[in-house]
C-alpha cells in the first residue's frame, strides 16, 4: 500500500513541475516604458523614446562595433569623444554603466 501512495505523488509532482514550465513569466512594465534619452545619449541611441532594455542594447551594440571593451578585463568599457558626457570618467565597468546611463534617461 505504501508504493500506491508513493506513485500518487511522483506523478503529482511530475504534473506540477510540467504546470510551471508551460506558463510564461511577463515583463515588468518598467522596463518596458519607453524613455526619452538625453542629447548625449540620444547621439548613440537616436532621439526617439525606448524602453530601458532596448536603450541597453544599443549602446552595447556601439560599445563592441567600436572595440571599447577592454581585452583583458572584458568588464572594463573604455569610454569615446562620445560616450565621456554619458559616464563622466574615462573607463567604467558593466555593472556602474548602467548605473550611468539611467541618469541620462527621463
Amino acid at each position: 500500500m505504501a508504493k500506491k501512495t508513493t506513485k500518487k505523488t511522483a506523478t503529482t509532482k511530475a504534473k506540477k513541475t510540467v504546470k510551471k514550465a508551460t506558463t510564461k513569466r511577463k515583463p515588468n512594465a518598467a522596463f518596458m516604458k519607453p524613455l526619452t534619452p538625453s542629447a548625449a545619449l540620444a547621439a548613440i541611441v537616436g532621439q526617439k523614446a525606448l524602453p530601458r532594455t532596448e536603450v541597453t542594447k544599443k549602446l552595447w551594440a556601439y560599445i563592441k562595433k567600436n572595440n571599447l571593451q577592454d581585452k583583458v578585463q572584458r568588464r572594463n568599457i573604455h569610454a569615446d569623444d562620445k560616450l565621456k558626457p554619458i559616464f563622466g570618467k574615462k573607463t567604467v565597468n558593466m555593472f556602474e554603466m548602467t548605473k550611468l546611463v539611467n541618469k541620462h534617461l527621463s
